[in-house]
């Protein structure tokens, strides 16, 4: 066995087109060569653990002593230059939720997981069947759009700016500062200091006056931590819960414009939505590859030495595929939730964050189905790309056609 990925022959660099055309059959040859934790190399021939074993995942999650969130523990951090392009994923002065261990972020998780749980469900589709009919009035009258850039890529953070307590006015800017943080270019930092500056702002005014959302929420139970600290905590949940949320609903509707098996939801019926995006959530799940977890000391895994201080990269797509755990090959849809795309163990994606991450994606695409019953791909299936990214699954563009309609109100 090998002893560290240092010393790895035929580690696998956790990049290239392949992540966007193939990545299940990328998945199942790294398994085959290498096991259920594979040797990696990520940007800047940097050494690490991808853990594709659905048994290995659970026990790294469910292990938050041994495979902690700290990263300041990575034996890495000489050799990655300040300009190293995973930085803002891989933070090692741990500003936020992300990389609090322990009881600390036990009690941030509980203020955080309290804050979004007292939402109210109702109003939460109400507000998500607006911003989707205002979205859709943009084109509905064209017959032709891209459900990514013009819906997709639009909604969730609109409704979770209204959730956190941002008014209507400031969403459109907030859409455009998350979309250019998240596709990395020249507007990136701009996008990031834009967010900052927005939550910094909403704060100082829920604090001065007080409403019924989420800054006030954590506002009224800091449990103990700054201002700074919930400013940092909504920033990371905005961003978590809106590409991710994203790719759902780009994912899902993908799946059913070009499967048989959910051609009945486009003619009127909706049982097949939640059967969708519980399939997307199995197959083709927008949370690919997670960075990560840090080896507290030396220890073995999937007949792996894993050195302390050593990364280790969870691969929630390829957990999701081990044969171990799908013996007969089958695609997996219905009430079976046993699939790792939240993650597990006690930094999993909060339960009242999935909750609203499925409302948002559910009635964004139950909108889409009602608005336009006609829909249909505007290209051939093989032609629709993914963005070239390990870590997000999600389509560049989900061009379609339909029978042009007007927009809600209009008298014509």
């Amino acid at each position: 066995m090998t002893q560290c990925p240092h010393a790895a022959a035929g580690a696998v660099p956790l990049s290239g087109p392949r992540f966007q055309a193939e990545p299940a059959q990328l998945y199942r040859e790294i398994r085959r060569e290498h096991g259920p934790v594979a040797p990696i190399v990520l940007p800047g021939d940097i050494p690490a653990w991808l853990v594709l074993g659905y048994r290995e995942l659970h026990q790294v999650t469910g292990d938050p002593v041994l495979f902690t969130r700290d990263s300041q523990l990575w034996n890495q951090w000489d050799a990655i230059p300040e300009d190293w392009p995973l930085m803002p994923m891989i933070s090692r002065t741990q500003p936020s939720i992300l990389y609090t261990v322990g009881e600390r972020h036990s009690r941030r998780a509980g203020m955080i997981g309290e804050a979004l749980e007292a939402a109210n469900p109702f109003e939460l589709k109400k507000s998500t069947e607006a911003f989707a009919d205002e979205l859709i009035d943009a084109f509905c009258s064209a017959g032709t759009t891209d459900l990514i850039a013009q819906y997709a890529m639009l909604l969730p953070v609109r409704v979770l700016a209204k959730l956190y307590g941002f008014s209507d006015d400031k969403g459109p800017a907030l859409v455009t500062a998350m979309n250019d943080m998240i596709n990395g270019g020249a507007s990136a930092l701009a996008g990031q200091k834009h967010i900052a500056t927005s939550m910094y702002q909403l704060l100082a005014e829920r604090q001065a006056e007080p409403g019924d959302d989420v800054a006030t929420r954590m506002l009224a139970n800091t449990g103990g931590f700054t201002q700074e600290d919930v400013a940092r905590d909504l920033m990371v949940m905005m961003a978590a819960g809106h590409q991710p949320t994203s790719d759902w609903i780009g994912n899902s509707l993908r799946l059913m414009l070009t499967d048989d098996r959910f051609a009945a939801s486009l003619s009127g019926g909706r049982h097949s939505v939640a059967e969708a995006m519980n399939e997307v959530l199995w197959e083709d799940t927008p949370s690919q590859n997670i960075a990560g977890r840090w080896a507290a000391r030396d220890a073995r895994l999937g007949g792996r030495h894993i050195k302390a201080g050593d990364l280790l990269v969870l691969s929630l797509a390829g957990a999701n595929a081990d044969p171990q755990v799908r013996t007969d090959g089958s695609t997996l849809t219905g009430g079976n939730n046993a699939f790792f795309s939240f993650s597990h163990g006690e930094h999993r994606c909060p339960f009242p964050a999935q909750e609203i991450a499925e409302v948002i994606a559910r009635t964004a695409i139950e909108v889409i189905l009602d608005r336009l019953p006609d829909v249909d791909l505007a290209v051939p299936a093989e032609q629709l790309t993914r963005r070239p990214s390990p870590w997000l699954r999600g389509l560049t563009d989900l061009p379609v056609s339909f029978t042009p309609t007007p927009a809600l109100g209009d008298p014509r």
